[in-house]
């Protein structure tokens, strides 16, 4: 499975305005530096690690970017994807971009998203429901993680 390198699907000037609604829905801001995060994160096109984020930007602070990570999160702008090596990675919320799987590395800790097909996520999402019903749960999304190793990893290993 080949990896899309992936841009949110919501316009910029949309994602601003759904930002800053979110946002003030909790009382806060949208601030510039909130604002080049969640350009930073659109940009990514796949979940990236604080680190990443410090590395396509300069400007930001390491301590300002954890906080501000955790108030996009209560804003259900971005949710964290935690890795092998429980170091987290970020991206915008599934319903800024279209659903997608991750693809999570246990060498080097790499996350791509990937999708699969239509039929295959409906095949996927009826065998999730019933087992979920089995346990008397209610499904209201999902999210699959496949763990193993990248090609660049398996490439090196060689």
């Amino acid at each position: 499975m080949k990896p899309p390198n992936k841009v949110a699907t919501t316009a910029p000037a949309q994602l601003d305005a759904i930002a800053a609604e979110r946002l003030a829905a909790i009382e806060q801001r949208y601030t510039s530096q909130r604002r080049a995060l969640v350009n930073a994160l659109q940009q990514a096109g796949r979940p990236v690690s604080i680190a990443d984020l410090l590395d396509a930007n300069k400007s930001f602070v390491q301590s300002s970017l954890y906080r501000n990570l955790v108030v996009l999160e209560q804003a259900q702008l971005v949710i964290r994807v935690v890795a092998h090596d429980d170091f987290a990675h970020y991206e915008l919320g599934e319903e800024l971009i279209d659903h997608h799987h991750h693809l999570i590395c246990t060498t080097c800790g790499r996350i791509d998203d990937f999708e699969i097909s239509s039929d295959d996520e409906h095949e996927l999402l009826k065998a999730l429901q019933r087992s979920a019903k089995r346990a008397g749960f209610s499904v209201s999304g999902h999210r699959l993680d496949l763990v193993g190793t990248c090609a660049t990893c398996k490439a090196a290993a060689v």
